[in-house]
């Protein structure tokens, strides 16, 4: 199958990861994609593995007699909890222009004045979401790239490359991709995650990264007799939340600048629990944003009495820069291999994260390359097959450059 009809065939599988589960993968869905992938790899010929956590490898043995770096590419089972995955009703269109209506009956347009990155593909034929749901293109079109690359070099039986190994994991979108990936066992000297957004991205800065809960203990009473008894944890929250400079919020930044996000606010009079993502490029930034939220919370103690907010912070990733920039050369061949695609590389930092960031700490380089889509995580998601077919091209041409580079044994 081609690029699109992979993805059309993979988005239909409902694999929302739930940051509630103790479980590896989180949902049995992930699990469900990784099976049908795994014999979708072995009818390709490749060597598989899949363990009982959902982490899938697929091994295919060079055909060269060079010296070749062992090459792999990455993708996570996963969608974002952020939406709803399930029954996901894709829709391919040639976009002419304006706003594209999602759902007639629901009143769901994905508008060209809220969405003006919309003129870069006129004339492309995208896939879109019916306004119910997220379409799933993060990740699963790159899952259905680094198939499509498989398909075109083994088809060239004359296509020369060194061993390559690919792995299509559970759990990235809520941070826990790489926790139980064994690097050793996947067997890559260097790797790429196929995890980017629009054609032509190539990152290897991201985010410094760590969640707080905060938590606010308050005294229920009778309203009626409430007065110099009752606590009210949701009054204490939001004076909490109060203190934060709104320019410092993911809708005031961009660029290299970091913020603090209360993604979830859950309260009664008894107890309050607001939940922040912290995020920041540099350490030194990062560190002074997570004093900050203990700071204020033992503010808020000396006003109310201790305990009455709790604060635990914990970190989730770090920026992979310190760990791509003694191979640059997996940079430097990105750009290559982009530049026999014809694509225009935009190189930029992620202002978020991916599975190699982690996974670059844990010895494996790992910058990230676009997928072809747009507005990830919502139902306005939508993704260019002339992208995502370009993504594939970049693919097969880093196997190649690669293959060049090797050592005559």
């Amino acid at each position: 199958m081609g690029v699109k009809e992979n993805l059309l065939k993979y988005v239909k599988y409902e694999t929302t990861s739930d940051e509630e589960s103790t479980s590896t993968p989180s949902t049995k869905g992930q699990m469900v994609l990784a099976e049908e992938l795994e014999k979708e790899l072995k009818s390709l010929g490749l060597e598989t593995r899949l363990d009982e956590n959902g982490y899938l490898f697929g091994y295919l043995k060079g055909n060269t007699s060079k010296r070749v770096k062992k090459l792999g590419f990455l993708a996570h089972l996963d969608t974002s909890p952020d939406m709803s995955g399930r029954d996901v009703s894709p829709r391919e269109l040639t976009y002419e222009g304006g706003d594209i209506v999602l759902n007639e009956g629901l009143g769901i347009v994905l508008k060209a004045a809220d969405f003006p990155d919309l003129q870069k593909y006129v004339g492309h034929d995208l896939i879109v979401t019916d306004g119910t749901t997220l379409l799933g293109a993060d990740n699963k079109a790159g899952i259905a790239e680094i198939m499509a690359a498989l398909e075109i070099i083994i088809s060239k039986g004359d296509f020369l490359h060194g061993d390559i190994m690919v792995a299509f994991t559970p759990d990235e979108e809520i941070g826990r991709g790489p926790h139980k990936f064994d690097v050793e066992r996947f067997g890559a000297d260097v790797a790429y995650t196929i995890d980017g957004g629009p054609e032509g991205e190539l990152e290897f800065e991201n985010f410094n990264a760590a969640a707080a809960k905060v938590t606010f203990n308050g005294r229920n009473v009778h309203p009626g007799t409430a007065k110099g008894k009752m606590i009210n944890s949701i009054a204490i929250a939001m004076e909490y939340a109060s203190f934060f400079d709104k320019a410092e919020t993911p809708e005031m930044t961009e660029k290299y600048e970091g913020f603090f996000h209360l993604n979830d606010f859950r309260g009664s009079v008894e107890k309050t629990v607001l939940n922040y993502i912290i995020r920041d490029f540099f350490a030194d930034t990062f560190e002074a944003k997570k004093e900050k939220i203990t700071a204020l919370a033992e503010q808020l103690n000396g006003k109310y009495g201790q305990g009455t907010v709790t604060v635990e912070v914990k970190d989730q990733y770090r920026n992979m820069k310190e760990m791509i920039e003694p191979s640059m050369f997996l940079i430097d061949n990105a750009l290559k291999a982009m530049e026999m695609a014809e694509v225009k590389p935009i190189v930029k930092p992620i202002r978020g994260g991916t599975d190699g960031a982690q996974l670059s700490f844990m010895g494996l380089p790992c910058p990230n390359i676009f997928t072809g889509g747009e507005n990830y995580h919502g139902k306005f998601e939508f993704i260019s097959i002339p992208a995502m077919e370009k993504a594939v091209e970049v693919i097969v041409n880093l196997i190649g450059i690669f293959e060049a580079q090797g050592t005559e044994e």
